[in-house]
């Protein structure tokens, strides 16, 4: 039997030609007033990768 896509993953991760998964930055939901907005926009980027250590558990929700 195949392995349905978490869907919950599949909007918070971009898997790469790599084998790498592309994720979001934390900080950008609430107390937005007190950072400066060159954060902000920096934060906004889906720039940053999922951890070695996790990404086993990102894979399989992923049905990669």
């Amino acid at each position: 039997m195949k392995l349905k896509t978490h869907s919950g993953a599949k909007k918070r991760f971009r898997p790469k030609k790599s084998g790498k998964i592309k994720r979001k930055q934390q900080g950008l939901r609430h107390i937005l007033s007190n950072k400066s907005s060159k954060r902000k926009r920096h934060l906004g980027v889906m720039n940053d990768y999922v951890n070695s250590a996790n990404e086993y558990q990102v894979k399989r929700q992923l049905a990669l």
